[in-house]
């Protein structure tokens, strides 16, 4: 398992989410990422969703 991290921050630059979660592969690590954007409301926030070698598994601006 490898280590990911998601982060997604409100227009005024408050954390909404930043935390490392373990994922299998970069596909379990977007759909887990998703998930927990959907859960927090933050899928139309500024957001993003890294893997371990720093590819970009999710990003809104």
């Amino acid at each position: 398992m490898a280590l990911y991290r998601i982060t997604a921050f409100e227009q005024s630059g408050e954390s909404i989410v930043d935390e490392q979660f373990e994922a299998n592969t970069d596909l379990e690590a977007k759909k887990f990422g998703e998930e927990k954007l959907a859960i927090l409301g933050a899928l139309d926030k500024t957001h993003r969703c890294i893997s371990p070698t720093g590819k970009l598994l999710l990003f809104h601006p």
